[in-house]
C-alpha cells in the first residue's frame, strides 16, 4: 500500500483523497455523473510516483489479459490501490488506455537514446538502437501486446505513439546518411525505410525473443543478419 501512504501525505489524511478509507472504494461501474461531482485533486496534490505505478500495473494487466480484460478492478489490484484512487488520475478506463501507449513509447525512446549516444556512425547507431529495443522489450514484456492491440482499443494513442517515434527516427536516419554522404533517399522514402526497420524489429522480437529472453547466441545472430540487411540497403560497405 505504498501508493496509498504516499497519497495520504499529500492529502493530510489517511483516506484515498475522496473522503473514503482505502477499503470503501466506489464500484468500477460507478456512474459518470457521480464521479464528476467529486473534487479532483490538483497535480501538486497528487503523489508524483502514483501515475507511474498505475501505468506499470496497467501494462502488466494488458500484457496478460489484453485491453478487453484490463478492468479497473484488475489494474487497481495489481497496483495495490483502492479503485477510488484510480479516479484521481483517470476519469475512466478509456482515459487510461488513451495515455498508456504514448507514455511507455516515450520511455522507450529515452531508453534507446541513452544507448545510442556517442555512436560512431549510422551503422553503429542502428545496431545499438536495435539491441536497445530488444533489451527494452525483454524488460517490459507487456509492451508488445500494449502496442499491437492499441490500434483497436486506443486508436488515437496508437497514432500518437507512431508519430512520436517515427519523426525522430527519420531525422536520425537523415543525419546519419548525410554524414556517410548517402543522399539518394528522399524524405518520403526515408519514412518508408523507418517503418520497414521498425516492423522488422518488432517481428524479430516476436519470433526470437518474446518467450526466450536470455538467448544471447540468437541475439547476436539476429543482429548480424539485421545489420547486413541495413548495410546493403543503405549502400554502405563494411568499413563505414
Amino acid at each position: 500500500m505504498q501508493l496509498e501512504k504516499s497519497l495520504s501525505k499529500h492529502n493530510g489524511s489517511d483516506v484515498d483523497g475522496l473522503g473514503r478509507s482505502g477499503g470503501d472504494s466506489p464500484e468500477e461501474g460507478a456512474p459518470r455523473a457521480e464521479r464528476r461531482h467529486r473534487r479532483r485533486m490538483t497535480r501538486e496534490e497528487l503523489a508524483p510516483e502514483a501515475r507511474e505505478m498505475i501505468f506499470r500495473a496497467a501494462m502488466l494487466v494488458i500484457g496478460q489479459h489484453g485491453y478487453a480484460g484490463a478492468t479497473i478492478e484488475r489494474v487497481t489490484k495489481a497496483a495495490g490501490i483502492a479503485q477510488g484512487t484510480f479516479y484521481l488520475y483517470f476519469e475512466s478506463r478509456q482515459a487510461l488506455f488513451d495515455e498508456i501507449l504514448p507514455y511507455f513509447g516515450a520511455q522507450m525512446l529515452d531508453f534507446i537514446r541513452q544507448r545510442v549516444r556517442r555512436s560512431r556512425d549510422i551503422l553503429d547507431k542502428e545496431e545499438r538502437g536495435f539491441r536497445a529495443f530488444i533489451d527494452y522489450m525483454r524488460s517490459n514484456p507487456g509492451f508488445f501486446r500494449l502496442l499491437t492491440e492499441a490500434k483497436g482499443a486506443a486508436p488515437e494513442a496508437h497514432s500518437k505513439h507512431f508519430e512520436q517515434i517515427t519523426k525522430p527516427y527519420v531525422g536520425a536516419l537523415r543525419r546519419g546518411l548525410n554524414s556517410a554522404n548517402i543522399r539518394h533517399f528522399g524524405d518520403g522514402e526515408l519514412e518508408v525505410v523507418a517503418y520497414m526497420l521498425m516492423a522488422a524489429r518488432e517481428y524479430l522480437y516476436l519470433r526470437y525473443f518474446e518467450r526466450d529472453t536470455n538467448d544471447t547466441g540468437s541475439l547476436d545472430t539476429v543482429v548480424r543478419t539485421y545489420m547486413g540487411f541495413v548495410r546493403k540497403g543503405f549502400g554502405l560497405n563494411g568499413s563505414q
